[in-house]
């Protein structure tokens, strides 16, 4: 069984400087997608992940300081892909996988909508990132896209949804796309395991939202439902606090 852990770290030097590490041993997962790492592979301190037993490998974004994915693996994979081959979306690394025999882990980074010009940039993402993982399915079936989709699924997924529906990452039309990209054959690992409100991903540094638990759940696992037979738990972990967000955790057999 292995285990696997999706993190925003909201910049990976931060987080290492608030004890990522020492966490990430004890925790000691077999794969780790990480996303906003906002770091070029040489700003990042890799030996200490290589002495914790990891293979690393990053995909930054262009300019620094901004996004950024990467994963760390216990296994080596047969094969790593950077990016979709759409430069515009590989300029900003959103976008690593890791192929595992028949199953492909990916750590994805989908845009936020910080303003107008961002949330069309986002919806245009979405429509291109359904489209090339349509096409992706048709040769790697057993897919876990793991990630920050900086969309809230279901109205439990958001605290007080009813005033939140008008803001970028809970809007109608992101949902829609949500609701399509399940259709197309895709489950909500942690949605198996627990159906209840009020688990939350992400909240905002602003109005003490974490301690008040006023949070969106915006980070999945998300498995084709051709593997979803292989799930053996999934759970959220908002204790770990060296990010706004919190690591989202799957456990898997493959």
């Amino acid at each position: 069984m292995k285990k696997i852990i999706s993190y925003n770290l909201n910049g990976i030097r931060a987080a290492i400087k608030k004890d990522f590490v020492g966490w990430l041993k004890a925790e000691n997962p077999d794969i780790v997608c990480l996303q906003e790492t906002k770091a070029q592979p040489e700003q990042i301190e890799e030996k200490l992940f290589t002495d914790l037993g990891y293979h690393c490998y990053w995909f930054s974004a262009q300019k620094k300081g901004y996004s950024g994915t990467g994963i760390l693996t216990k296994q080596k994979p047969d094969k790593v892909v950077y990016g979709m081959d759409i430069e515009k979306y590989d300029f900003e690394g959103r976008f690593i996988r890791a192929d595992y025999g028949e199953v492909s882990v990916i750590s994805v980074y989908h845009p936020s909508g910080s303003n107008e010009l961002r949330q069309a940039f986002k919806m245009q993402w979405l429509t291109d990132f359904r489209a090339y993982i349509n096409e992706l399915q048709k040769t790697r079936k057993f897919l876990i896209i793991s990630g920050d989709y900086n969309i809230c699924r279901l109205w439990i997924d958001i605290h007080n949804p009813t005033k939140q529906q008008k803001t970028s990452g809970f809007l109608p039309e992101e949902r829609e796309w949500f609701q399509h990209f399940v259709d197309d054959g895709f489950t909500d690992s942690f949605r198996v395991f627990n159906q209840e409100p009020h688990h939350y991903s992400w909240w905002s540094y602003r109005a003490a939202a974490r301690s008040r638990n006023k949070g969106w759940r915006i980070d999945y696992n998300m498995v084709s439902n051709a593997f979803a037979d292989q799930l053996k738990g999934a759970s959220i972990l908002p204790n770990a606090v060296h990010s706004d967000h919190c690591p989202v955790v799957v456990l898997a057999d493959f």
